[in-house]
């Protein structure tokens, strides 16, 4: 799963069979997915198949990389369960076409580079807590509704599903040995199916979940009020499932980046993701955003172009429009084990072996951000949690690192600061500096150090004012240019004496 992969580029030839069968691989593993969050949020079964199509079609065209799938994913449909509840299906169209206006406005601005932010403990606490999350939603189908609640299933129908699912993961672990021609989850499904109906095994199918039979996704303009308030209402949803949409999908991309060794580009991304939902909202589509599961299946099949993608939405439609009858029969044990091998293939195991020789506060971070992850299902908390914490524990060892060595040379003294001077580093600073013993002229000098952000320049200002009061002078030397720059900006805050010694580079 960790092999390095190869960006698709048009001067080089695509595997057609590869992106097709995955294709076919990836809407057999999608399907059962998109319907299950539709239930669960209480849309239309067809409007998760829509979204899935939707999703992928556009995302696969115009996406920020090859080999990225996106549908309807949970991620940003449980944003909209209590929107689906207290207003109605209307209004969540509403809010998905309005969470893609936000999303493309996000990619034009370029802001989609932020992602870039989010520190490695971060990306493994949150791929280990979505690996957890893979896995156990897959133990929903050993349950069974009876009585109007699910209950675990038990006696021989457990220990046929358990069976199906053993010999769905036994195919896609051992056919690897023996050929690499077609994607091995898709021949699992097949001999599974295959096995179930030549049998008469009973067990659970697809059409268990909900039937997948329907037309075209229709043009549909949501039946909404137009006032202020419809948009105080949908505009809060919409913003979360943007960024919920965004934060999943963009590290979805930066993990794939990391596995194939490539660069994606996350701003075209964001448009990407952006004109998908909108189209969503206009035509019956429940929204989402990029799959890490079935993009990780997509790449393990040997997917390397946007083929496969496009294969896997119209492989979507083609099912809602003619093939419903026998994709219905398709066993979920089968689909279940593939799941089951997405999860193991997702974790990081990697993370485990050098665990050991991880800061502590990076291993506490990733832990943190998995236990988020799989306690809430919110991702976006998970890893903006993790940045944050991640972010003051940087800037308080930062802090630590500032130093200040003071020099005298007759009538005058020298101070050379060492290290950024900024919000978590001013006190210490402050009080490296003996006013009242001071002579009269004082150098400040700032060749291996920076002023950082405002605060630092407030430290100078109130700096400057003790030497004033005392009858003494500061002179500021080597400040770099963005330093000058803040310095500037700041004229009616602070002034001082800059001397630029032409015997030294102002540091860059």
């Amino acid at each position: 799963m960790r092999t390095y992969l190869r960006l698709f580029d048009f001067s080089r030839k695509v595997n057609y069979r590869n992106e097709i069968l995955a294709g076919f691989t990836v809407a057999m593993t999608m399907m059962p997915e998109s319907l299950s969050f539709a239930i669960l949020a209480g849309f239309p079964p067809l409007v998760g198949l829509y979204a899935a199509f939707i999703m992928g079609l556009v995302t696969s065209v115009l996406g920020g990389r090859p080999g990225l799938v996106s549908g309807g994913a949970g991620a940003t449909v449980v944003v909209l369960i209590a929107l689906m509840k207290s207003h109605g299906i209307d209004y969540v169209f509403a809010a998905v076409a309005m969470a893609g206006v936000i999303q493309l406005i996000i990619g034009i601005c370029k802001l989609g580079k932020f992602i870039r932010l989010v520190p490695q403990p971060v990306m493994y606490g949150f791929v280990n807590g979505l690996a957890v999350i893979i896995f156990m939603a897959q133990l929903q189908q050993f349950k069974v509704m009876s009585n109007g609640e699910l209950v675990w299933l038990s006696g021989a129908p457990l220990w046929i599903m358990a069976g199906l699912v053993a010999l769905t993961i036994g195919i896609v672990l051992l056919l690897p040995r023996f050929t690499r021609a077609v994607p091995p989850s898709l021949v699992a499904i097949i001999v599974v199916f295959v096995l179930v109906l030549v049998f008469h095994i009973p067990t659970k199918t697809v059409k268990d979940i909900a039937a997948v039979s329907g037309g075209f996704p229709p043009f549909h303009i949501p039946h909404v009020p137009l006032h202020w308030g419809t948009l105080t209402t949908i505009a809060p949803y919409a913003l979360v499932m943007a960024c919920v949409g965004l934060t999943e999908g963009l590290l979805t991309l930066n993990l794939v980046d990391e596995m194939t060794a490539t660069r994606g580009n996350s701003n075209r991304e964001c448009i990407a993701q952006g004109t998908a939902n909108i189209l969503n909202g206009f035509f019956t589509g429940m929204g989402g955003c990029p799959m890490i599961a079935q993009t990780l299946v997509n790449l393990s099949a040997g997917a390397r172009a946007r083929l496969s993608g496009i294969i896997a939405s119209l492989t979507i439609l083609a099912i809602v429009l003619l093939g419903a009858p026998v994709i219905e029969r398709v066993p979920m044990a089968a689909l279940t084990g593939v799941m089951i091998m997405v999860a193991i293939g997702t974790f990081e195991w990697v993370s485990f072996r050098i665990i050991n020789k991880m800061p502590k506060q990076d291993i506490f971070v990733g832990i943190l951000v998995a236990v988020i992850t799989v306690l809430l299902h919110n991702l976006a908390l998970a890893v903006l949690t993790g940045v944050i914490i991640s972010a003051l524990v940087f800037a308080w060892e930062s802090a630590r690192h500032i130093r200040v060595v003071a020099h005298v040379n007759g009538a005058t003294k020298l101070y050379s600061v060492n290290g950024p001077l900024f919000f978590g580093s001013v006190t210490a600073f402050a009080e490296q500096f003996d006013v009242e013993q001071d002579p009269e002229e004082v150098y400040v000098d700032f060749r291996d150090s920076r002023v950082a952000d405002m605060s630092g320049i407030q430290a100078l200002h109130k700096l400057t004012g003790r030497y004033k009061a005392a009858g003494k002078t500061l002179h500021l030397r080597h400040l770099s240019a963005d330093c000058r720059q803040l310095l500037e900006n700041a004229a009616a805050v602070i002034e001082v004496n800059i001397v630029e010694d032409p015997e030294y580079r102002v540091m860059k």
